[in-house]
């Protein structure tokens, strides 16, 4: 549009309004010296006065609308970075989170496993108990069993002194208590049988064990008569020497023919005889009993 039409066309009143106005100050589109804008009356024309120049209110609104996209593209921008930034953080987070639950699910399996591990060490030891308390009432089946035999062979009971008040252990001392009096009492048989060894058994050697040795006195013979009789023998074998040495007449076979005696008149007999038989014991080297002897004849 030419100057012409600028004096001569009617000029449109601007609708801009002062806060847009100073809008477009702050944003830096007018000045803000004073009387730097002018706004036309209704009845004004278009004959800016020179180095004066009209806006067009298109222009105007373009520029404003570019100032605030400028601004708001601004404002995007540090809202994008602010929002990278956080979704930086979150992808960090995110990324600790993955790592916090792969570990609590490998420690689940851990705790999962020490569960199991656990229970069935706890099963083994239940059933370890069991067996050991039946393991433990069986010895002490076994060692009250032992007591009673060692009760029923010496015929000594014992108690045990100041009991710890564990069925076992008391069970334990106990046959220990039932042990050294059988110790004890093996080796006094053992020197017991040792001393009359030779005497029952003069040709044989002496056996290398106490097992042994109570075996050879415990036979079918019965060693004591023997014994007995061994000595009987030897007794009238050394009268009659004695008699023969004395040089008397002695009728023997008289002597030997005694039938049926009673047994009142040989106590009788011996009694008579243990006076005279004194000093041939003594050569023999025998110490007689003081008690007199009622012993009863024995003939095999």
């Amino acid at each position: 549009m030419t100057s012409t039409d600028l004096g001569s066309a009617e000029w449109e009143r601007s609708k801009i309004s002062k806060p847009r106005h100073q809008h477009a100050e702050e944003d830096g589109i007018q000045s803000k010296k004073e009387n730097a804008l002018q706004f036309p009356k209704e009845e004004s024309y278009p004959k800016p006065p020179i180095n004066y120049r009209p806006l067009m209110k298109e222009f105007i609104r373009l520029g404003t609308q570019f100032v605030g996209y400028r601004d708001y593209t601004k404002k995007l921008e540090g809202d994008l970075a602010e929002s990278n930034k956080r979704a930086d953080a979150l992808a960090v987070k995110l990324k600790q989170s993955e790592e916090n639950r792969q570990k609590a699910e490998k420690d689940a399996a851990t705790v999962q496993d020490l569960r199991e591990r656990l229970h069935k060490a706890e099963t083994s030891l239940s059933d370890n108990i069991t067996q050991q308390s039946a393991r433990e009432a069986e010895i002490l089946s076994r060692l009250e069993s032992q007591c009673r035999r060692f009760v029923r062979r010496t015929h000594q009971e014992y108690e045990v002194d100041g009991p710890v008040g564990d069925e076992l252990l008391d069970a334990l001392t106990l046959a220990e208590i039932h042990g050294d009096e059988a110790r004890d009492g093996l080796e006094n048989a053992e020197a017991g049988l040792l001393k009359l060894f030779p005497y029952f058994f003069p040709k044989k050697e002496t056996p290398p064990t106490f097992v042994e040795l109570a075996k050879t006195f415990n036979g079918p013979e019965d060693l004591g008569l023997k014994l007995r009789q061994e000595g009987l023998k030897i007794g009238v074998e050394g009268t009659i020497a004695l008699t023969a040495n004395s040089q008397q007449d002695v009728d023997w076979s008289k002597v030997g023919n005694i039938g049926e005696m009673e047994t009142k008149k040989w106590q009788s007999l011996i009694r008579a005889a243990k006076p005279s038989a004194r000093p041939i014991l003594s050569f023999l080297g025998v110490k007689p009993a003081p008690a007199p002897s009622a012993s009863k004849p024995e003939v095999k």
